[in-house]
């Protein structure tokens, strides 16, 4: 069943798979305040949700995913430093402990850069194109710090100061994307991939993503050391014990999250 969350976002649970969705293409769904306050919601509304195991962020139709911050309204108001609530930045905002994946329909410039940037994993429309424009506009982007962590430091660097744009392809050789796939089968790929990773065990696919993250935030020391405590508690769950009995047996696993 879709919600519409404002009258330009919409929150739908298809299948255990949470679809967020910037309806506004008439504005290359742009963020204004209502999209920002929608997209906030919609965060909120995942994280709670027993109903869904992981979110995907999309924008309706085939143009952009999301061309960035809507600029005449940034003119209107005289937007300086944007606050720190201005929009949901998975784990540096808000903190969204189950898997996202971006799926990327079009352009994804500046700030539709940043909601890419920030998801799990990206899907990618074979037409679809990635830029961090704010350099064109006098802008600023102190949210890409991570940019050089998720691709090679030369790549971030010719993405910063150009401000020119990636095709999906490229995108993908340089790591930013995980798949590149035909327009038309965008919805129903992402789908199949979130899917994927919804029928594997709960605990263990959320301690797999705190686990992913640590070399950007720790030694190599200190990250087996976190790591080993973030997993002890799956070690130690009912799951931990189904998988193996389920496989014994010859069954599909029934995971509880606990």
């Amino acid at each position: 069943m879709s919600e519409t969350l404002t009258d330009v976002v919409t929150y739908e649970v298809v299948d255990g798979i949470a679809w967020l969705t910037i309806d506004r293409p008439e504005a290359r769904n742009a963020l204004s305040k209502a999209v920002r306050d929608g997209l906030w919601e919609g965060t909120h509304r995942f994280v709670a949700d027993d109903s869904a195991a992981v979110l995907v962020l999309t924008g309706a139709g085939d143009k952009a995913f999301c061309a960035g911050g809507d600029l005449k309204e940034m003119a209107e108001t005289s937007l300086e430093i944007p606050p720190p609530d201005f929009l949901p930045q998975f784990g540096r905002n808000v903190e969204v402990p189950k898997p996202t994946i971006a799926a990327v329909n079009g352009v994804a410039y500046a700030g539709g850069f940043l909601l890419a940037q920030q998801c799990d994993l990206v899907v990618a429309a074979e037409h679809a194109r990635f830029a961090v424009t704010e350099v064109k506009v006098g802008r600023g982007s102190p949210w890409a710090a991570p940019l050089s962590w998720l691709v090679p430091p030369r790549v971030a660097l010719e993405i910063l100061l150009t401000g020119d744009p990636l095709d999906a392809t490229r995108a993908r050789e340089v790591g930013l994307v995980n798949q590149v796939v035909p327009g038309g089968e965008l919805r129903a790929r992402t789908q199949e991939l979130a899917r994927r990773i919804a029928a594997n065990a709960p605990l263990s696919v959320r301690a797999a993503k705190r686990t992913a993250y640590l070399s950007a935030e720790c030694t190599r020391a200190e990250a087996y050391d976190r790591a080993e405590e973030i997993w002890a508690p799956v070690y130690r769950s009912a799951d931990a014990q189904e998988g193996p009995a389920a496989f014994r047996d010859k069954r599909t696993p029934v995971w509880k999250g606990r």
